[in-house]
């Protein structure tokens, strides 16, 4: 790395040297340079770091460019072949208004009507609708008084009723709207005074129906034949918090909890049971579920990245092109490669690592400071170890179909959390998050399965299941 003018790495390396070769430098003082020199180095390293070469979104480069645009010389809007999409008319208009010809206007002549000319003016009206039920009262001749039932959930004399719920959970739960706004709404909007409190309740309703979907759903993923599998941190009253993730492009679950680790993972519930392919960034607990695993290779290509630029590692501009190359022939040949064709695939890959062997060695064993452990490694000899010791699970995605090049299913379907923290900056308990996740769980499945999220909110306060929750 190159700091105006000066390179980093050659300098520090000199220093090294310096400080090497000097006989007469009391330990102390050498102790204290060589650690002062590893912290500038991890510092160092840490300013080469973007979304391109670490797990740091795009949001953090620093003076991000964009690139430029290349003129195609098409003009703008649909282009030929296109299958473009236009407001269309619909078969039942909720009101129609019949514009007549002022005859007067017209010559003097006999005119029949035969037919008409349709426009149509698409509109909402945003409006408070109020039901009043009277049970009618009766009395026979001694004064008995004999009142008509209710129908089934009109339990008060005043209350909200499904579709302010539907409303209110889908603000605050779906599209992540403050709960402060979602009571201006509609106070401003409709004239419905609907408190924090209200809200509130409404996602605590929604979270106490979602418990017979919150077991199937798991039944379901741990019956999966793939599962993709990540965390991420969370603000939970102001303590790190972790976020699981279990899901696949069919369902999703998503549950808090206070540690990151096996202890979670097995209290969740679904891991231990599971007997499929593991799709994960190679965070050690996972390998203690599941039958095979596949490792994310977006993460790979980024850690490629970093290893070219930062360590200057030219074995990792090879690999992470033949990755790209092995990621496009799969996706030509329908997502599986035929025998002959993986295993030259795997002698280049071999190839590649083998060679990158003499360009990033492994430490030398006698500088072992005690028994224990491994001797300290860098970076990208430790990616290279892991790419080398777990072959089979980064090459997965070629030789079985249902496994796919990253992990980039569990990033997306963990995508809008983290977006709900920048929002709201944090969850004030467990039990918010809790009722976060469940309900963030059914209406992302309820979306992988072509159910929008106010059909399934309405289908939930109605009592009622999703077609695709329902026995066969």
């Amino acid at each position: 790395m190159t700091i105006e003018s000066i390179d980093v790495e050659t300098t520090i390396k000199r220093v090294k040297d310096l400080i090497a070769a000097e006989e007469n430098l009391p330990p102390a003082l050498k102790v204290s340079l060589e650690a002062l020199l590893l912290l500038v180095t991890i510092l160092i390293n840490r300013l080469g770091l973007n979304s391109k070469n670490s797990s740091k979104p795009p949001s953090t480069d620093p003076n991000r460019a964009k690139k430029p645009r290349v003129p195609s010389g098409r003009k703008p809007g649909g282009q030929h072949g296109h299958a473009g999409t236009t407001l269309q008319q619909v078969a039942d208009p909720d009101e129609i208004k019949i514009v007549e010809i002022d005859r007067k206007s017209l010559p003097v002549d006999d005119y029949r009507e035969i037919g008409y000319e349709s426009r149509q003016v698409i509109d909402i009206e945003i409006c408070r609708i109020v039901t009043e039920w009277r049970a009618e009262v009766l009395e026979n001749s001694k004064g008995k008084r004999y009142v008509a039932p209710f129908p089934e959930g009109v339990t008060r004399p005043v209350q909200y009723g499904v579709g302010v719920k539907v409303n209110a959970v889908y603000m605050s739960q779906y599209q992540l709207i403050p709960y402060n706004r979602i009571e201006d709404h509609f106070q401003d909007q409709m004239q419905i005074p609907v408190s924090v409190g209200s809200i509130c309740n409404f996602n605590q309703d929604a979270f106490e129906r979602l418990e017979h979907f919150d077991q199937w759903v798991k039944k379901q993923l741990a019956s999966s034949a793939l599962v993709h599998a990540d965390e991420t941190g969370i603000n939970i009253s102001g303590k790190r918090g972790w976020l699981h993730n279990a899901s696949n492009n069919k369902f999703s679950y998503f549950y808090p909890h206070a540690k990151r680790g096996g202890d979670a993972l097995d209290e969740i519930g679904i891991l231990p049971g599971f007997q499929g392919v593991m799709c994960h960034d190679h965070w050690k607990p996972y390998y203690k579920y599941g039958v095979s695993h596949a490792l994310c290779n977006a993460h790979h290509l980024r850690e490629l990245e970093r290893a070219w630029e930062q360590d200057n590692q030219e074995w990792a501009q090879k690999v992470s092109a033949l990755l790209k190359e092995i990621n496009k022939a799969t996706h030509e040949a329908g997502g599986c490669l035929e025998i002959s064709v993986s295993e030259h695939y795997r002698k280049r890959y071999r190839d590649l690592l083998q060679e990158a062997e003499i360009e990033c060695p492994a430490p030398d064993e006698t500088e072992r400071k005690g028994s224990r452990g491994k001797v300290p490694r860098s970076k990208s000899r430790n990616l290279l170890e892991r790419l080398r010791d777990f072959e089979n699970d980064v090459l997965r995605f070629m030789v079985e179909e249902i496994v796919p090049f990253s992990n980039n299913q569990a990033e997306n379907d963990l995508r809008m959390t983290k977006v709900q923290q920048k929002i709201s900056g944090c969850f004030r308990s467990m039990e918010g998050a809790k009722i976060f996740c469940r309900i963030r769980s059914y209406l992302s499945t309820c979306r992988k399965q072509d159910v929008s999220a106010s059909e399934a909110l309405r289908l939930l306060f109605e009592g009622k299941w999703p077609q695709f929750m329902r026995p066969q």
